[in-house]
């Protein structure tokens, strides 16, 4: 990850898992295909059934470890608010989204309270917009 982090490189791309893992499943994939077109067989079936099996795992695998990470930044953003909000806010800390919650915390902490009441008000559920929003970008570099 950069020194600075921001919008536009906020995001994470792991190459090894992205790029190179991703791509050997893909071949395997393919050739388990061309396998069991070109030569069917019992053990060629049970190849391409066990690259699909991989291919959902490492879907999966990415996929789990997001949900988990939403879940941490959920709390994680709920006692942050209940630190930072104004009094009138804090009560309705419980009506943020997931979405909401993990766009916002990427805001400062002297930006999240005026932030988090337009993003409450104008209903803004859409993380992409909302992270457009920040204006004092927190970094964030431990993430999944």
């Amino acid at each position: 990850m950069p020194a600075t982090q921001n919008f536009e490189n906020h995001t994470r791309f792991v190459p090894a898992y992205h790029g190179v893992a991703f791509f050997i499943f893909v071949i395997n994939f393919a050739w388990c295909i061309y396998q069991v077109i070109h030569a069917p067989s019992g053990q060629t079936v049970i190849a391409l059934l066990l690259s699909i099996a991989f291919l959902l795992v490492f879907f999966f695998a990415r996929i789990f470890a997001l949900t988990v990470q939403d879940r941490v930044i959920r709390l994680e953003m709920r006692l942050r608010m209940q630190q930072l909000l104004p009094l009138d806010l804090r009560p309705r800390i419980n009506d943020f989204s997931v979405n909401q919650l993990i766009a916002l915390r990427f805001a400062g902490d002297e930006e999240l309270p005026e932030l988090a009441r337009k993003v409450l008000e104008d209903k803004i559920n859409h993380r992409k917009t909302i992270k457009k929003m920040v204006k004092n970008w927190q970094a964030d570099l431990l993430r999944a």
